[in-house]
Order: structure tokens, then C-alpha cells, then sequence
């Protein structure tokens, strides 16, 4: 699971707030950082160039130590840059000119090993020329797989509408940052409207369709007042542009007025609705229908769910990545005990404890992409305590050292 992703990965760098990456893989961004400035200095060929040397002087010069100095070049090519590597080189056939002056080693012998030195030395240039090239390269691709991520995933605002929003997305190619796992959430005329979804299929086709299914809801969810006729438009769109073994399994959902919750599922995974006392439960639909582009193969039509969404309670969108995660038993993670666990009134550290645990079930390592999205209705301040504005009765205070109504603070379990 990086939108941390760890989108976080790491999503809107997948660790801004709760809706990028994860704040652990910032850490383990930095500590990589550190490990790559420590390989791509000469300081280890130049360690295994004077073991050489110790060796040769403790045990006697011979040809044979001579020519291990080539292994300070060689291991220099795949650590540090083309300067760098020439640099262990000059240093190599220095400590080999010295120690055959030392140990009398025949003229001849000692041209040979020199020659043979500065063969290595050049071959080992050009490879890390070549893979310092490479890396800029990949360095470049990365910066487009980052941009083309905010432009698919755009990043979701802590608060839309009525609700607190945190988002989580990993990516189960690391170095794509991005997959098949698509979600928005967006204010429209007609409420706050947001889609879940999970593209058949890996890599840039995945992308393709996740960017063609986003883009038709962003523009459906402004037009059409029905949510239905949202899920409608984005059918039609694939049946024309989906291939026939391909599909998405989606969660639409819209909140159209004050505690109603319209949702329709297209063979994904259900929500998981949070209530206030801390219970969780899954919001199966009455009537599941097929994913998005296989309505014309068994002519069933979506139908709609409404839940009831009251202040103080909250609603887990989520991709298949997340409960298919197996650890190395080969165990499932099991998401409604997390939620649990890790539920609090602030969505975005519910949704980093949940990432952390997840990753630590699997491992670290993800293999398949996995989103989170969740909603919480904050709970309304008491009108007759607030006091009406311009006069009347003060505002309650709250005593010393107590936080204020729905602060975001204190994040451990609700109360069951």
C-alpha cells in the first residue's frame, strides 16, 4: 500500500500529512540516502587497495598480491563515479610500483602487473560512465513516473466538504510509484462524491485505464445528479475502450445531504463503516453487481446502497492489495482487526498506523498495489454551547490542560 506509494511510497510525496506516502518511507528514504553517499565515495575500494598492500608486506611481495590491486578499479566501477574510479586506479598502480620496487620483483613482472592495472582501470572508467548515465536516466524517467502520478492521483486536501480525508497509496512496483489502484474524491453541485477502484492487470496499461475511468468520473460527478448515471457514464466509456477480458472492480459513493451515505459497488471490495463507539463492520451490498465493463456480458445493473454516515463515524475505502497481503506464513492481513486496533478521530494517523502494520506484516514489501481512503464526519460543536455569533452567550471554555472538541488529539482506540 506508498498516493506511501509509501502515494505516500508515499502519495503527494506519498509523506505529506496522510494523504502522501508514508512518513516511514521518508525515514527509509533518508537512511538509503546516506548508504548511496557512502558507496559512491572511494573510501571502500581505497580499504580493499590497502588490505592488498598489508598483505603483501606482511606475507612478501609476490606477483600474485600485485595483481589483487585490480580488484580496487574493478569494485570502484560499480560504487563510484568515473572520476572516483580513476582515482583508486592511480592510486592501485602507485602501491603496486612500490611494493615490486620493494620486493625486487623483475622489471618485467612489474610491467606486466602495471599494464594489467591500467587495463582494469580503464574498463572500470567506462562502466561507470556508462552506469552514470544510466542512473540520470532513470533519475529522469522517475521525475515523469512522479508527475504522471499527481496528474492520475491527484492529491486528495486533509478536509473536502464535511469530511476529514486521509489517503494512503503504495505502489507495488517501488520505483513506478504508481499502478493499477485508482481514487478521487471530489466536491460537486450535488455533494461529495469519491470513487475506489482496482484496474485488471499490471503496469502502463493498468495506468491507462485508471487514468481513463478517473478522468470520466471527475467529469460525471459534476454533471449528473444521480449517482447511478455517474456509474453509468464511466460503463459506457469502457465498453468502448477496454478490451474484452479486461475490467475494474470500483466502489462509487456520494453523500448528497447530511447523514446519508449513497454507495454503489462494482464487485470491489466493501467499505468498512467505523461507528462512533469504535465498531467495525463491513457494508456488503444488498445486490452485488459485476465490475465496471462487464456489464454487457451478464446484463445485471448496479443498484444503490445507502448507509447512514452520523457525525463521529467513518468510512474505510480500500484496494485488494491491502487484504490480500500474505505474510510469510502465508497469512492474510486482516484489515477489520487492524481498523480496529488503530482507529482514532484523526484519519491521517489511523491510516499511518495501519500502513505501518501493514508493511511489517508483509515484510516491507508489497506485492500487489494497495490504496486506503478514509472518511470521518466530524462531530458538530453544540450550537447552544458555541453561542450564536455576534453576541449572546459565550462560547463554553474548556478547562486547563483538556483539549477542545474534535482536536485531532489523542489518537488511541475509540471506546468500545
Amino acid at each position: 500500500m506508498s498516493q506511501d506509494r509509501e502515494h505516500g511510497r508515499d502519495h503527494g510525496r506519498k509523506g505529506t500529512g496522510g494523504n502522501g506516502s508514508l512518513g516511514l518511507r521518508a525515514a527509509a528514504s533518508g537512511r538509503g540516502a546516506a548508504v548511496r553517499v557512502a558507496l559512491t565515495t572511494p573510501l571502500v575500494p581505497l580499504l580493499a587497495v590497502a588490505a592488498v598492500v598489508l598483505v603483501d608486506l606482511t606475507c612478501g611481495t609476490s606477483v600474485i598480491w600485485l595483481s589483487l590491486l585490480a580488484a580496487g578499479p574493478a569494485l570502484a566501477a560499480a560504487t563510484s563515479r568515473p572520476c572516483g574510479v580513476l582515482c583508486v586506479g592511480l592510486a592501485a598502480a602507485s602501491a603496486g610500483a612500490l611494493l615490486g620496487v620493494r620486493g625486487d620483483v623483475p622489471a618485467g613482472e612489474t610491467a606486466a602487473v602495471l599494464s594489467a592495472l591500467a587495463a582494469v582501470t580503464l574498463a572500470s572508467v567506462l562502466a561507470a560512465a556508462l552506469r552514470w548515465r544510466r542512473e540520470r536516466v532513470l533519475a529522469a524517467v522517475r521525475s515523469v513516473a512522479e508527475a504522471a502520478q499527481h496528474a492520475v492521483l491527484a492529491p486528495i486536501p486533509s478536509r473536502v466538504g464535511p469530511f476529514q480525508v486521509a489517503v494512503r497509496y503504495s505502489a507495488a512496483a517501488a520505483e513506478a510509484r504508481i499502478g493499477g489502484d485508482l481514487y478521487a474524491l471530489v466536491p460537486t453541485p450535488y455533494g461529495v462524491r469519491m470513487i475506489i477502484g482496482d484496474v485488471r492487470g499490471k503496469g502502463l496499461p493498468a495506468v491507462g485505464t485508471a487514468a481513463l475511468v478517473l478522468g470520466v468520473f471527475r467529469e460525471a460527478a459534476y454533471d449528473e445528479p444521480d449517482l447511478l448515471a455517474v456509474v453509468g457514464r464511466i460503463e459506457r466509456s469502457l465498453a468502448r475502450n477496454l478490451g474484452y477480458d479486461d475490467f475494474v472492480t470500483a466502489v462509487v459513493a456520494g453523500y448528497p445531504e447530511t447523514g446519508r451515505l449513497e454507495v454503489v459497488n462494482c464487485g470491489h471490495a466493501p467499505p468498512l463503516h467505523v461507528r462512533a463507539d469504535g465498531r467495525v463492520s463491513s457494508a456488503d451490498p444488498d445486490h452485488p453487481a459485476p465490475p465496471l465493463g462487464l456489464r454487457a456480458l451478464t446484463g445485471e445493473l448496479p443498484s444503490l446502497q445507502v448507509l447512514a454516515l452520523a457525525d463521529g463515524e467513518q468510512l474505510l475505502l480500500y484496494t485488494d492489495g491491502v487484504t490480500e497481503a500474505r505474510d510469510h506464513g502465508r497469512s492474510f492481513y486482516r484489515l477489520t482487526e487492524g481498523l480496529a486496533r488503530h482507529v482514532c478521530d484523526e484519519p491521517t494517523a489511523t491510516l499511518a498506523a495501519l500502513d505501518a502494520e501493514l508493511q511489517a506484516h508483509v515484510g516491507g514489501r508489497l506485492h500487489d498495489d494497495a490504496a486506503l481512503l478514509l472518511l470521518r464526519k466530524p462531530t458538530e460543536p453544540d450550537p447552544v454551547s458555541a453561542g450564536p455569533a455576534g453576541g449572546g452567550a459565550p462560547a463554553a471554555v474548556p478547562r486547563a490542560g483538556a483539549p477542545a472538541p474534535d482536536a485531532g488529539v489523542g489518537c488511541g482506540p475509540l471506546p468500545r
